[in-house]
């Protein structure tokens, strides 16, 4: 029984990956050989990370999981540093007004993607020890929800909000999962909206996204011009799709439509039964993450492995979501992504096999 959930969240995974691989190819060939010369630029770029993920990926999956426990704390540490580093001028790349990466020639490192991951092994950690305190104030919830706050300002100040709200949720879910007070849960909300009003809205994009999330019309040619080409290539794609490698949203219509708007692509060239496949089989992976994590036989692996399948889940959510239109726009992380992905899905096999540790 253990073995064959191990077994379909890594057929499922190994799926994904391919039509991520091909998809990939598809939605980027053109745009690669117009500006690089090299239809498989892309694609050859994701292979790089893909196989570097493949390698950390049988690494975690080949160790005790609950060794983890030991490096949380050094782990959680150096992400903060290099959460510093990069809001250094020359050592953090800046891209648009924004520093989040550390940049070598073609190969590029956003820590928040490694922040993400030590936070939710710190979390795990800090549960499965004081577990017994989480519903007190000062013991247990307010030192965990400071080291969270910490991060989340670091990873603000990028600045990167969406990066930064994704983590807050997948802490404040794990916490009162762990048994944390509603009311103290409900208080640190309500505190927060008039900050997150402001962080929104005292930003002119951040205001321009939520308006053109609103109304895509009101600036079709600025704003809202992704969300109305990302609705066109859904809405072409029909029932069957208009064929693979035949999507025209690709051709200079779309931007980013081989990163931020994939699932576009996807719904163009597959059709709507392409775009459900893709979410069934997200569907499936966290159906079979959800009996790893009822199965698990230690506190720390079940809040380990709830706080990768939701942060999982809630990245695939937002970029089908964004594509939809469903949610506003935003920037999506990239390569280091999905090296932390696989290496998540990795931790969850592992976990799977817990049973199997003496």
């Amino acid at each position: 029984m253990v073995r064959s959930i191990r077994i379909n969240l890594f057929t499922v995974t190994v799926i994904l990956i391919c039509i991520g691989i091909v998809m990939i190819y598809s939605a980027s060939s053109i745009y690669a050989l117009e500006r690089y010369k090299d239809s498989f630029f892309f694609l050859k770029r994701h292979l790089s990370f893909l196989l570097m993920g493949v390698l950390l990926t049988f690494f975690v999956m080949s160790m005790d999981y609950r060794k983890l426990k030991d490096y949380a704390k050094p782990l959680l540490l150096i992400s903060l540093l290099l959460l510093v580093l990069v809001l250094i001028p020359g050592v953090g790349r800046e891209v648009s007004g924004a520093r989040r990466w550390f940049r070598y020639k073609f190969i590029s490192f956003q820590p928040s993607e490694l922040a993400s991951l030590s936070m939710i092994i710190y979390m795990a950690d800090f549960i499965s020890r004081k577990g017994h305190e989480i519903k007190d104030f000062l013991k247990g919830f307010l030192p965990a929800l400071s080291v969270l706050g910490f991060m989340a300002l670091l990873i603000l100040m990028q600045p990167d909000l969406g990066t930064t709200l994704a983590i807050v949720a997948v802490g404040l879910i794990m916490l009162f999962i762990a048994g944390a007070r509603a009311s103290h849960l409900l208080s640190i909300l309500i505190a927060s909206f008039p900050l997150l009003y402001l962080l929104i809205f005292s930003v002119p994009y951040r205001r321009m996204r939520i308006l053109a999330f609103l109304n895509p019309w009101m600036d079709p040619k600025g704003s809202g011009f992704q969300i109305i080409q990302s609705q066109i290539a859904l809405g072409s794609g029909g029932l069957f799709g208009l064929g693979l490698g035949h999507s025209r949203q690709k051709l200079f219509y779309l931007p980013a439509a081989h990163t931020d708007f994939i699932f576009s692509i996807i719904g163009e060239e597959l059709g709507l039964l392409g775009t459900l496949g893709v979410i069934l089989l997200f569907m499936i992976f966290i159906q079979q993450t959800l009996k790893i994590i009822k199965n698990a036989n230690d506190r720390f692996g079940t809040f380990l492995a709830m706080g990768l399948v939701l942060m999982i889940a809630l990245k695939a959510s937002i970029n089908i979501g964004v594509s939809c239109g469903l949610l506003p726009t935003k920037g999506l992380p990239g390569g280091s992504s999905l090296i932390f992905d696989m290496i998540s899905v990795g931790l969850l096999v592992n976990i799977g096999r817990s049973g199997e540790y003496p």
